[in-house]
């Protein structure tokens, strides 16, 4: 048999044991498995002869196969065949730039993306960011120019407070006791962020200055370069 071939029969086979392993798990798991009004499932599957990926979408309903060059691709194709909005990796922004996501959520009393007290800086939203409605909460996607990631976000934050009188509390970081010492730009930056937004607000509910906090930092920190 030739080379051609037998990769062909490689690929019928990776194909039928993809098939074969997604019906034994919904043999296994029993008919209710997957019921209507379940979220979408998507799986991904690499085809190495041809390089290409292929992402399968399932809803309960329907079956949906997609492929394309990358995994996300494949699977944003699936996504937009259910009708959902698809998410795609956007390329690295230029550098001395940041992309970061800020959110007003005040803790106990988030006030909702359609509140009115957001109207201003609905309509003038600052340089380089643009407004969105984050699971309820209003939210700014932000591209910013800075020195090191908390530069950016720093002086986009004073210029919040002093224009719109808004104390933006949050990073968009839903695990903030996880950790990834990615450098000052990334993750863990994000993360150290939103910690010091959380204390902001909180210190001030109580009284504490953003001196007090800045001096409890450098008394706690001592002499740690």
């Amino acid at each position: 048999m030739s080379e051609a071939a037998l990769e062909g029969c490689r690929a019928a086979a990776r194909a039928w044991e993809f098939e074969l392993a997604w019906k034994l798990e919904k043999g296994l798991a029993g008919p209710g498995w997957r019921r209507n009004g379940m979220p979408l499932q998507v799986r991904v599957e690499l085809h190495e002869a041809s390089g290409l990926w292929t992402a399968v979408g399932d809803d309960g309903k329907r079956r949906v196969r997609e492929t394309a060059e990358t995994a996300d691709e494949a699977t944003a194709l699936v996504h937009e065949a259910f009708g959902l909005k698809a998410w795609r990796p956007q390329p690295l922004p230029p550098p001395g730039w940041h992309r970061f996501t800020l959110i007003h959520c005040p803790v106990g009393r988030a006030p909702g993306y359609a509140d009115p007290r957001y109207d201003a800086i609905k309509a003038r939203p600052p340089q380089g960011c643009v407004p969105e409605d984050l699971d309820g909460s209003f939210g700014l996607r932000c591209e910013r120019p800075g020195a090191r990631l908390l530069d950016a976000v720093g002086e986009l934050c004073g210029e919040i407070r002093a224009g719109h009188g808004l104390l933006m509390t949050d990073l968009g970081i839903e695990k903030l006791w996880e950790w990834s010492s990615d450098g000052a730009d990334g993750w863990g930056a994000e993360i150290v962020g939103q910690l010091l937004l959380m204390a902001a607000e909180r210190g001030l509910e109580l009284g504490y200055s953003v001196e007090d906090l800045a001096g409890f930092l450098r008394a706690a920190a001592g002499s740690v370069p």
